[in-house]
């Protein structure tokens, strides 16, 4: 095989991987290799002509069918399982389950935070006329766009047409700050929401992903047991919390107000987000899923059930 030849299938398999499954657009993978839209545009038709890339359409009976055996398996009140991770596919099950949630006129709906979160709201959730969109934790200080909470929740109050309550608070604050913003209205009235949340969209975090847990103090102990985290509430496999120093000082949801969410979505895909999801459902904090096939797949294998049925 050619230099050039091998340069051309490079190209492709890079440009064909940033597009499909990190979900980049043309334009994007464009500028991520530093060739025109129409070079990207090109790149990838050939890619699916020389067989890089193979598209298969799923059935879309088969990701409901391995939904329902996730949710069953796990005892989820509902697991809705997407064919790829792209956000699109995310926010469109995400959006069908609270559509079919049985909300209640005018619902309290909480927003997490994380890289999935803000690509599903980025894309845009239903309308629900005359919602209260309340953050589940807060982050003034954070630099992150994935963990500037305020800004997820007002992309999720423009979308479903709800009103946009904001936290001015850093997701740890003293004793001293915490009773200034308890007596401020408009911080008070989102804490009392929080006991009042019908539906939640939470990001489920990994500790495999985790970059700042080194600045978290478990112990030597009770850093070995996490396997991941919702709203930095940290939890191990079995979802048996794991307590942190100094989270008495978290500014979020507390862990008995998640498990009252009569729909409490998780959202988490990747392979190593098996462990984090199970322990999420375990804890009581997510009852509702959504996810990929691959994911799905997963966690039905660590489960010892058959994704066929067999």
């Amino acid at each position: 095989m050619s230099k050039r030849r091998i340069l051309d299938r490079s190209l492709m398999h890079m440009a064909a991987r940033l597009h499909y499954v990190d979900g980049l657009s043309q334009r994007d993978v464009a500028k991520k290799l530093d060739i025109s839209t129409a070079s990207a545009s090109r790149v990838l038709a050939r890619a699916r002509e020389e067989g890089v890339v193979q598209i298969k359409v799923a059935d879309i009976f088969e990701t409901d069918a391995l939904g329902a055996k996730l949710a069953a398996a796990l005892g989820l009140r509902a697991a809705s399982v997407c064919e790829s991770i792209r956000p699109h596919d995310m926010a469109y099950r995400v959006s069908e389950l609270l559509r079919e949630g049985d909300l209640p006129g005018s619902p309290v709906i909480a927003i997490g935070w994380g890289r999935t979160i803000k690509s599903v709201l980025m894309e845009g959730l239903p309308k629900l006329p005359g919602s209260s969109i309340v953050p589940c934790i807060g982050g003034m200080e954070e630099t992150e766009p994935h963990f500037q909470i305020n800004e997820l929740v007002r992309l999720a109050a423009e979308s479903t047409g709800g009103q946009a309550m904001f936290l001015h608070a850093p997701y740890l604050a003293s004793k001293e700050l915490r009773g200034v913003l308890e007596r401020d209205p408009k911080s008070r009235r989102v804490f009392e929401s929080w006991s009042k949340v019908d539906a939640a969209i939470f990001g489920i975090g990994s500790i495999a992903q985790a970059a700042y847990i080194e600045t978290l103090h478990f112990g030597e102990t009770n850093r070995a047991r996490v396997v991941g985290d919702v709203a930095r509430r940290y939890y191990d496999i079995e979802g048996i919390e794991v307590l942190w120093d100094g989270e008495e000082d978290l500014m979020a949801i507390p862990r008995l107000d998640m498990r009252r969410i009569p729909l409490s979505i998780g959202v988490a895909a990747g392979h190593d987000k098996a462990d984090a999801i199970l322990g999420a459902v375990r804890s009581g904090m997510v009852n509702a899923l959504v996810t990929d096939s691959a994911t799905a797949s997963d966690l039905l294998a660590s489960l010892n059930v058959s994704p066929d049925g067999q």
